[in-house]
């Protein structure tokens, strides 16, 4: 599994480095975001790309996990 570690960057850094793992990769992606309104925006960004995830609360943050293709 692919991880983008975006916890501490600001927007729209986390959705650019997402959108960039989504095109290179077909398999499992987890994303690591450090606010709340990241998490939202990384959402969407999957979404928009027809990808399914799941969000978890992480002891810093958040982690959307995204299915593979």
């Amino acid at each position: 599994m692919r991880e983008v570690d975006a916890r501490g960057l600001s927007c729209p850094e986390p959705v650019m480095l997402t959108a960039e793992a989504l095109k290179e990769e077909k398999g499992a992606v987890r994303v690591l975001v450090s606010e709340p309104h990241q998490r939202m925006n990384v959402e969407k960004c999957v979404k928009d790309c027809g990808r399914t995830y799941v969000s978890v609360e992480t002891e810093d943050g958040f982690a959307v996990e995204i299915e593979p293709v």
